[in-house]
Formats: structure tokens, sequence, C-alpha cells
């Protein structure tokens, strides 16, 4: 069971990774777009004043600058609302760091509905799926304090551009401290025989919330965090939904083009028998509006909803043992 008492928010634990990471000698430069408030950028700003670059609201510069710093010899990092880094700045995200192969670092923060009654113009549910067209850019999504952390200390020690999606959620451990972040490899949280349930980030607490439920139905849910979108080793997720032939995502994403796609693309290339469905926003509609748990709910990512689409395929397949 998942300890409140150890909730973090991860933008505080980002904070802390960047002064702790300065401290031992990195050359880091943070830039925002008058999103100091939205990155909690505040202690770092107290810390290293001359390190906090503000460009005001103009993400386009705000990543132009970024490479430059970068190829000043700085570890630049971005830190701004995930909608409108991935959007308003699209073209030099691909130009000026991918293509150019910048050492920038974007944090993508409260991707989405992080900003839920805030609606469609600051939703982020489509930001992996952007990332995953650009060549050149590593993705990441952590689900809680303690990978958030090794996250960051491998991204900024890895040299080249990175994107690591960010909620705003207090949220959770669901690790302990001898867990080890590895790029590429998949998180496998819990062994299970019945049905595969793979998650992203915050929703992996609904997955935890989904295992529980089905435990109590005698159903045995393998839980697998996806913490490492690219790199990914393909084979590890193979290995598991060969296993139990069933597979459910889940992510505050849409369908098209996040972990949904990625593991409906393994499946499928390796010619592996298993009945997927994907649990997110559907493709080409735009997410609700109103509060965060609410717009969960609707599109059936929370953690009884997930149970409940489990359940329906452990019986409809008779994999119940």
């Amino acid at each position: 069971m998942l300890k409140d008492a150890e909730k973090q928010d991860l933008r505080d634990v980002m904070v802390d990774s960047f002064i702790q990471l300065t401290q031992k000698g990195m050359n880091i430069s943070v830039l925002v777009s008058d999103s100091t408030s939205t990155a909690k950028i505040s202690p770092f700003r107290e810390r290293y004043p001359d390190r906090l670059i503000n460009v005001g609201i103009a993400e386009q510069s705000l990543v132009g600058t970024a490479a430059g710093m970068s190829l000043g010899g700085f570890i630049a990092i971005t830190a701004n609302a995930a909608a409108f880094l991935v959007h308003r700045a699209n073209e030099q995200v691909k130009n000026d760091i991918c293509y150019s192969n910048t050492n920038v670092k974007l944090m993508g923060l409260n991707a989405g509905v992080c900003y839920g009654p805030l609606a469609s113009t600051h939703h982020a549910i489509d930001d992996v799926s952007i990332m995953r067209g650009f060549g050149n850019i590593l993705i990441f999504a952590p689900c809680d304090g303690i990978e958030a952390r090794q996250i960051f200390a491998y991204a900024l020690d890895y040299v080249g551009p990175v994107y690591i999606r960010m909620d705003s959620a207090k949220l959770p451990n669901v690790h302990d401290e001898t867990y080890t972040f590895t790029p590429g490899i998949p998180d496998l949280l819990y062994n299970g025989d019945d049905i595969t349930i793979l998650a992203m980030g915050s929703t992996t607490h609904e997955a935890f919330g989904a295992r529980e439920l089905l435990e109590k139905d005698g159903i045995s849910a393998e839980i697998i965090n996806l913490p490492s979108i690219r790199p990914l080793e393909r084979e590890r997720v193979a290995e598991s939904v060969a296993k139990t032939g069933l597979a459910i995502t889940v992510e505050e994403h849409s369908q098209h083009g996040g972990i949904g796609s990625l593991v409906s693309e393994i499946i499928a290339e390796e010619g592996i028998q298993c009945r997927i469905r994907r649990l997110g926003f559907p493709e080409g509609q735009f997410a609700v509006h109103g509060p965060r748990s609410d717009i969960r709910k609707h599109i059936g990512i929370d953690a009884e909803s997930v149970a409940r689409t489990a359940r329906e395929m452990v019986e409809r397949a008779g994999n119940k043992k």
C-alpha cells in the first residue's frame, strides 16, 4: 500500500536536485518563461541568481536561448508548462535541440491534465507522441520522488537532448531507496499471471490501486511502470505481455502516440498473441475540462475503471486461475 506520508511534489525534488548537482560542480543554467511559480524554482534562484534566466512569456526564445547556453558550455534546462513548451516552441525543439543535438534538458511541467479546469489550452495530452516523433531525444516520465531524483541525475549527466514529463500532484513513493533507475529498463513493480497493466508517470498509482482491487477478486495483475519511453528495452515488455496474453496501458495522454501505441507496436512487430486495451484520451479528441480526478474517471483511467476493464478482459479470456 502506498504511504501518503511520503508524498512529494516532483517539482520540489527537481529543484532540490538542481541545487545539489550545482553544488557538486555541474555547470547548470535554468531557464523559465515567466514560469518561476510553475517550476517552484525560487530556492534555486535564491542560491544561484546568476544561473536563472527568465525570458518572459516567449517559449520560442526560451528554447532557442537554452540551445545557445548549451553551446556556451552550460547544461541548459528549461522549466515551464508542457503544453506551452511542446506546442509554442515546437519548431525550436525540433531544430535547435533535437536536430542540432544541443545539451538541453526540457522539463515538461504540469503535463497531462494537471491544469484540469483550464481546459485544452493548458492540457498536454500529446507531448509524448510529439516527442516520439522527433529524433535524437530521450523521453522519461518519473512516477515518484525517488525515481525522479535518479532521472534528473542521469539526465543532467547525459550529454544530449532529454525531455522529462512532469506531474504537479504530490505523489506517494512507489519505490524504496533500494530502487535503481536504469534508462530503457521497464520497471516491474509486481509479478502477475492473468493480465499486464503498464502505466506511465502518475498513472502508475492508478495501476497500483487497480491491482489491489483485482487481488480481492483473485485476479493476478502484473504491474509495469514505464519511466523510460526512449530508450526502451522492448524485449522486457514483450516477455510480460506474452506471458499473460492480456495487456492494458494506462496514461493521462492521448491513446495515439503514447505508451498505448508503443506497447501495441511491440505486440504487432513481435507477433505476440495478446489482446490489448489502451486507456487514455480517445484519439482525435481534446480532454474535457474539470477536476483532474473527474477527468480521469470520465476517460476510464482511475483505479476503479482500470480494475473494471481488467476484470472484463480476464473474464472474457478465461485467464483467471
